[in-house]
């Protein structure tokens, strides 16, 4: 029998090092070992190399930094220099604010199948919540029940569910596409389609919707969707909401490819092979 494939866990993160530090935890928890992190830094300072470089020393599993200067949000230009460092067959993309529960491999791996890619959920934190969570370094993928139903009776999680029912994998794959609620936050794909398309698109500027746009390309190069909720659940810890001066005119970007159903991100990972852009990795 063939051994699994190396998942290649590409985390993006931007100046929020005690975040990055719960996130990390919870990676090195996971049941499923047979993975690699990558983190996909959007130029954050010495802080946030200090606190890899620190848990590096005790990663169970392979870990590299890949930063880019911080020249405005450019996660979309740091999540291909995360996929060009990664050495996997499967990429699963995972914010830096995002600390996923102790089998979040396992059942990306159990729902990766060719032709498909996988896209998760997550749980919202209160501000309360995130800063009791950062500040007593709770785990939030060991809560007892009891703990989990008090904070979603007391408005701290806003669902808890999904966190107790599982849906069979069989009725994942989505049989009418929408681009709505994928977020690359939480996001499973398989190399060889990201390289099919380029990869995320670096023309977008500013926050928004340059995961949607990569999936709706992805879905004219023929890759389906499977839902990954109830399954791959994220505790996505608050934070204020970024700036979003060009999310309108981002989304009628991704409408108008949509329409005209364009596979090939206009920047993106053959951009950076072709020029050698890679970045720095540690």
């Amino acid at each position: 029998m063939q051994p699994s494939p190396i998942i290649s866990l590409v985390i993006t993160t931007y100046d929020r090092p005690d975040a990055l530090e719960a996130v990390l935890e919870g990676c090195f928890a996971q049941d499923d070992k047979n993975f690699e992190i990558i983190i996909a830094d959007d130029g954050s300072t010495a802080n946030t190399r200090e606190c890899i470089d620190r848990l590096r020393a005790r990663s169970p599993v392979p870990l590299l930094h890949v930063w880019q200067p911080d020249e405005g949000f450019r996660a979309a230009m740091v999540r291909n220099r995360g996929t060009l460092a990664a050495t996997g067959q499967y990429i699963v993309f995972l914010d830096g604010d995002c600390i996923p529960q102790r089998d979040f491999i396992a059942r990306h791996r159990a729902l990766a199948e060719p032709g498909f890619m996988v896209s998760g959920s997550r749980i919202l934190l209160s501000k309360e919540l995130t800063a009791q969570v950062l500040r007593d370094h709770i785990s939030l993928p060991t809560l007892g029940l009891g703990a989990k139903l008090r904070y979603r009776f007391a408005g701290h999680l806003n669902k808890v569910l999904q966190l107790l029912v599982r849906w069979p994998d069989v009725l994942r794959v989505r049989r009418r596409f929408t681009w709505r609620r994928i977020k690359s936050c939480n996001l499973g794909v398989w190399r060889a389609d990201l390289e099919r398309v380029n990869g995320f698109d670096e023309s977008f500027q500013g926050w928004g919707h340059e995961d949607a746009d990569l999936v709706v390309r992805l879905f004219h190069a023929g890759v389906k969707r499977k839902d990954g909720a109830f399954a791959t659940e994220v505790f996505h810890l608050w934070h204020p909401e970024a700036q979003r001066d060009q999310a309108a005119s981002n989304r009628r970007v991704v409408l108008e490819r949509a329409s005209r159903k364009i596979t090939q991100a206009e920047k993106g990972l053959r951009e950076h092979l072709r020029h050698s852009q890679a970045g720095p990795v540690t």
